[in-house]
Order: structure tokens, then sequence, then C-alpha cells
């Protein structure tokens, strides 16, 4: 009877997938979405709200000011009283529609067909603890997200024309309420973002309920295009916890379902997302979506889906290492196509954690990259959450560097700037090496252990060990009197510079997130190291031939659990497939083996109960 569903449900997982994906929203769709929520904030006397609105990859489709001459800066703040001069905290900036477009943003890429999550949602998963203020707890299971999506990415597309996704953030993701994903037919077809209050913040108490204006606007601006109520984020459960979806709901709206008239001169030109006229979005799944089912020869025997260029040609085939040959010798194009042909299967066979209905698989992004972290090959699942294709990438990318014995030489290289004169300095990233050899050891970033992004993450923390709120801070974080989730440490200090350069929203070229140095391949220069921001949250192995780095794996858009056991394992079953001396790092070098201040690291960490078609337990155990 197990074999039997297992078939069952894969199929209709396979025809669902690939027949209902289908859908888009309509000018007239934009429109009376910007007039419910223009409506609404008339009734609650708010005359300057800004609204935006994407499609599932991150096209801005409108961004509606209620009133243009008069759109006041926002207040970018954790609401922990942290001082101007820390991170992003306390900035003051004329950025609104980008902070409404991030939103909106962040309300599709979250979401699916099985899981409908907002900004609220996003909130809850990246800070301290989880439950915010829950003290003791672990941090966020998406700890660190919030800086993905970068507009500096050389993954990422950018420009004011409609096209290819998936698009940036220039905000990367919001935890600020106001964020809502759109649906029609129960399929997510984008997202609206609001700002009417001029802040763009988080919640740090969920055990409240806040009557938030963005918030109750962007329900108004939703109505019609709801998710289904089985799959918003209060239906989903993880480590025992509900996610929020939001506080409020239509009993809280004012304006009685009004559609207020919209004046063409209010919708506004945003530079480097879209010129002032509302437009259709793009329906995933097509080529000119840069979402679609893979060729058969692409990835054979799986449902894959790939990146498109938009002209029916995948941005990222299987190729072989770029990087200049290593004594462990690069990975081939045939054995980058096996594992990622194995990690599809793994998720495929994956309880998943984070979708409705129970007994669905994890739907998740597979990103290869070599050791000098060119990327070899992205593919998904179809219904993967769009946020795990780059984030994905950021874990592959994250894995391989942590785990070069060039680490401390090449983060020491960087120096300190003023990135503000007088109020913002970004320290030399050298201060972050020191206080790792003083944390973890001497020979910290250089002797060539492995690194899990569990391992790293462990280390990124504002306690250590995660959650013990009387503990100092990781080697990789900020201390927990300035730390918030606008002010993490090296993950925002690598990045810093080139989210501030791009907030007035021109197109710079994707040269890449960092000062660090250029990845070596051949031919030509390519970006640089972790050009795309580094990730701090579990999902990446780094990939060896014996006991060489040869290259990374990143997984994203599930549970960190299922994103840790669908790297580990596609990568061993490709091992013993191959047969070419490719694997997991052997086990004396990986993460686990240190113990820091008395604790030891985590490399990886597997589901309970993981797969759909076996009672097998402890997967991971014993390779």
């Amino acid at each position: 009877m197990k074999i039997l569903f297992y078939i069952t449900f894969s199929f209709f997982t396979v025809f669902y997938s690939e027949k209902t994906l289908s859908e888009s929203l309509s000018i007239a769709d934009v429109n009376r979405i910007v007039g419910q929520a223009k409506g609404e904030a008339s009734a609650l006397g708010i005359n300057n709200a800004v609204i935006a609105i994407s499609d599932r990859v991150g096209n801005i489709l409108a961004v509606y000011a209620m009133d243009p001459d008069d759109i006041p800066n926002i207040t970018i703040t954790s609401g922990r009283g942290i001082a101007i001069g820390n991170g992003l905290e306390g900035l003051s900036l004329p950025i609104t529609p980008l902070a409404a477009i991030s939103k909106a943003i962040t309300g599709a890429y979250l979401s699916s067909s099985g899981n409908a999550f907002t900004t609220r949602t996003a909130s809850q998963i990246v800070q301290e603890f989880f439950n915010p203020g829950e003290k003791g707890q672990p941090a966020g299971p998406l700890f660190g997200v919030q800086f993905s999506q970068l507009a500096c990415s050389d993954l990422m597309r950018f420009g004011e024309n409609i096209g290819i996704g998936p698009r940036r953030s220039p905000l990367g993701l919001s935890a600020d309420p106001g964020g809502l994903p759109l649906y029609k037919n129960g399929k997510v077809v984008g997202g609206v973002g609001i700002i009417s209050d001029g802040i763009y913040g988080l919640d740090l108490n969920v055990g409240d309920y806040d009557r938030n204006t963005d918030e109750i606007i962007s329900i108004a601006a939703q109505r019609n295009f709801e998710p289904p109520e089985e799959i918003k984020g209060y239906r989903i459960t993880v480590e025992g916890k509900n996610f929020r979806y939001t506080d409020v709901n239509e009993r809280f709206l004012t304006g009685n379902g009004n559609i207020s008239s919209l004046n063409t001169e209010n919708f506004i030109s945003v530079e480097g997302y879209i010129d002032n006229s509302p437009r259709s979005g793009r329906e995933y799944g097509s080529a000119h979506s840069g979402i679609r089912k893979a060729s058969n020869n692409n990835f054979p025997g799986v449902n894959a889906f790939i990146l498109d260029d938009g002209l029916g040609n995948n941005r990222y085939i299987p190729r072989d290492s770029l990087a200049p040959p290593i004594d462990g010798g690069g990975l081939t194009s045939l054995e980058v196509r096996t594992i990622i042909i194995e990690a599809l299967k793994v998720a495929f066979r994956a309880r998943a954690q984070i979708r409705r209905p129970l007994g669905s698989h994890a739907q998740v992004t597979v990103s290869i990259v070599d050791s000098e972290s060119n990327i070899l090959a992205i593919a998904r699942t179809p219904d993967a959450p769009i946020f795990g294709t780059d984030v994905s990438l950021q874990k592959a990318r994250t894995t391989v560097f942590v785990s070069r014995a060039s680490t401390a030489k090449e983060l020491s290289k960087v120096d300190g700037f003023d990135l503000i004169p007088g109020v913002i300095s970004i320290p030399s990233l050298s201060e972050y090496v020191d206080a790792a050899k003083n944390f973890i050891g001497p020979q910290a970033l250089e002797d060539g252990i492995a690194f899990a992004d569990r391992s790293g993450g462990n280390l990124s923390r504002p306690f250590y060990p995660d959650g013990i709120h009387t503990n100092a801070h990781g080697p990789f974080s900020k201390p927990f009197n300035v730390w918030s989730p606008f002010n993490t440490g090296l993950q925002l200090d690598l990045v810093f510079k080139d989210i501030v350069l791009r907030l007035d929203g021109s197109s710079h070229p994707p040269s890449g997130c960092t000062d660090l140095p250029q990845s070596q391949a051949a031919p030509g220069p390519m970006p640089r190291r972790l050009a795309n921001g580094l990730q701090i949250f579990p999902g990446s192995v780094p990939i060896y031939r014996n006991n060489n780095l040869i290259g990374g794996i990143g997984v994203s858009g599930d549970g960190i659990d299922q994103d840790d056991m669908i790297s580990f394992l596609g990568l061993h079953n490709a091992g013993q497939i191959l047969r070419t001396g490719v694997g997991n790092a052997p086990r004396e070098i990986r993460a686990d083996t240190l113990k820091v201040k008395g604790v030891n690291l985590r490399f990886i960490n597997c589901p309970f109960s993981p797969f759909l078609d076996t009672s097998e337990q402890a997967v991971c155990n014993e390779k």
C-alpha cells in the first residue's frame, strides 16, 4: 500500500505541477489589487501609502503612490533601540518605493502552491530566537535569509523592462509586515507590498497581535487573490510551532471592500524596476518567465525545472569545472548532472516540512559550484519557492568558501571603509579572521576543515551555542547588544557597500556583491567570490574527490533538515553511482570534529522519518 500510495502521489504531483502552475496576473488584476489597497488606505485616513505589485518571478508590475509629491522617507529599525551606525539600523532614507517592492517580492518568493508565507512569517524565522522573544530557543530556521535576492547578485536579473526571473530585490527579503502573496486558482502568481507607516522593521513579539496599517491595507489588496486557507502559514508547523501569517484579517478592514479609482499619474517609475505604467505578469513555467520544465536530456529520469534565458535555452546546463585544475581534478559535466539528478530524487522522496497537504514531497532548488564558486548547474523541482534559487547558490558558494584553506587570507585582504562618513564605518574583514582564530584555534579558516552551512551558521549567531542567551556571540556575528536582523556581522559586512550603492535602483553591472578576490576561471574574468552574498542557515555540503575540495552543493526551499539531507544524500548517492572518488568530505576533516568552547560544531542534521516511501530512520548515519 505504501508503494502504491507513493506512485500515485508522485504521478499526481507531476501532473499537477505541469498542468496547473500556469497562472498570471493581468493588467486588470493589477489595477484591481491597487484599487483595493487604495480604497482601504483612504478609509483609514492614510493618504501617502505606496503600493507595489510583483509577479511570481519578481517582475514589478506596478508601483502606485497615493501622493507622488509626498513620499516620506522610511526608517530602518528592528525596534531594539540600536543606535545608527550599526549596519542598516536607524537609517532614514528616501527609498519607500524600494521597500514596498521588497515586501511584494518577499510575499511572492516565500510562497508556492503548497505554502503561503508573508513578510510577517519572514519576521518570525530570521530572528535570534524561534519564536522571537522566547529566550533559550535556537535562532529562526531561516536565520540570515533576509540577505538574499540582492540587487548585486550575479544570478538575479535586473532592469526596468519586464523579463525573465528570478529578479532582484532592492533590500533583500523583507521582515516588515505588509507583504502578502497573491494567488489565482490556488497558484501563487505574485505578491503585494505596502508601506504606509514610514517604518521598515519587524515583529519582535509573536505572542501578541498587532494592528499594523501596512498589513491591514495589504489584506484589502489581496481580496479575491487569497491563497487557499489550508496552505496559509498558520497551518504549517515547524519544531512544534505554527508560523504566523498575519495579525489581522478582513474583520479589521474599514473600507468595506471599496475599490478606489486610480489616477494614471500616480503610477510611478522606479529606476531599475519599472516605468510608470502597470503591466501584466509573466506566466510561471513558461520560457519567458525564466523558469520552465527541463527537457529530458538535461536531467533524465526526474521532473526537473531549470532557469531559462527567455529564448528556450537552459541558463545553467551542467558543465565541467571552470576552475584551474587541482590535484583531485575538477568536476565533470557528467558528475554535475548525476549529483543534481540524485539530489532531486531525494527531494521527490523526502517528506516536506513546510507544505500542505501532509504527505507532500519537498520542493527545492539545487545548485552546484566548482572550487572557485563558478556556477556549474542549477535545477529545481516544479513548485519550489523562488527564494530558494538564489539561496541555494549562496549556500553552495558559502560551503566552498569557508572550507578553502585560503579563506583567512582572502578575508584579511578586504579593508574597512567609511560607507557614510561620520555615520557608518565597515570594519576590515580581518577582524572576523582574528575572532575566528581566537574562538576556534590559530589555524581556523586555513586548515582545510570541511564546513557545511550548518557549521558556519553555528559560528554566526549572537549567542554560542545557539540560543544560550547568557553566552557571548560567535566569531562571525556582532555582539547581541548591537546585533539585529539588520546588523548580522560578517554576512552583512561582506555585501553592505553593494546594497547601499544600489539603493538608487541603478543597474550596475553584476560584478558581484563583495570585495573578495575574483573567482578564477578560464577564459576571462569572473565575478568575485560569494558573488551573490554569504548564507548562514543550513542546506549545503562541500564536494570532495577523495581528500580534495572540488566544489559545493546547496539546497533550499523546504525545512532546513530536509535541505541538509537532500544535499548530503544526493551527493553521497551520486558518489556511489559514479565511483570516481566524488562524494562528501572525509569524516576526519568535517567540521563536526571541531570542539569549540566545549561544544562540537554540527555538519548536517537529517530529519526524523524523512521519506514518504519507507519508514527508514537515521538515513544519514554512517555515511
